[in-house]
């Protein structure tokens, strides 16, 4: 299986692949965090015959599976293999007769029943930021800084005010020696 982004306007580029045997499938993560490279056999050396199992066998698996590409970032892993993305896959054997009993269309075409294919689930921050700049920094920057800048806001309003006092201070401290008032 192979992954490649979508551009508009300039080719698509290769993101990633993996290989999946069918009869002898890598053992999968059940969650994207403890999906990493260790599960394939090219990257880590200890990993079991016995974790591998036939699709064939257990009719249906779902899991998490570690994507394999050229990195481009840092300077000094450009082009070498590695952890390029987690895809979560889920397959299913079934036999003639049960596919003809319960048919399923392309993609979300019906009928989306076997399996039910959801809407995907897109975050809000799939958007072009130069678009819509409020739009990134609301969900970029706000989600993970929200309380520092809260702080930073607080801080210089309380500084603006401390100072607007001791410029002010000596003036009306005077006017009340001296007028009285």
């Amino acid at each position: 299986m192979q992954v490649w982004d979508n551009d508009i306007f300039n080719p698509d580029d290769y993101l990633g692949e993996i290989e999946l045997n069918l009869n002898d499938m890598l053992g999968y993560a059940k969650s994207s965090k403890s999906c990493s490279l260790s599960q394939m056999p090219e990257f880590n050396k200890d990993v079991p015959s016995e974790g591998t199992f036939s699709l064939f066998e257990s009719k249906r698996v779902r899991g998490w599976w570690p994507m394999k590409g050229k990195l481009t970032k840092p300077p000094e892993k450009k082009g070498k293999l590695g952890l390029a993305g987690k895809i979560e896959l889920e397959f299913e054997i079934v036999t003639k007769e049960e596919a003809e009993e319960r048919p399923a269309g392309r993609a979300r075409d019906d009928p989306n029943a076997n399996p039910k294919l959801d809407p995907p689930n897109r975050p809000d921050t799939s958007f072009f930021w130069f678009t819509s700049p409020w739009k990134s920094c609301k969900f970029i920057i706000w989600r993970r800084f929200k309380w520092l800048i809260i702080a930073l806001i607080f801080l210089i309003i309380i500084v603006a005010f401390l100072v607007l006092f001791f410029y002010n201070f000596p003036e009306y401290s005077v006017r009340r020696l001296v007028i009285g008032k």
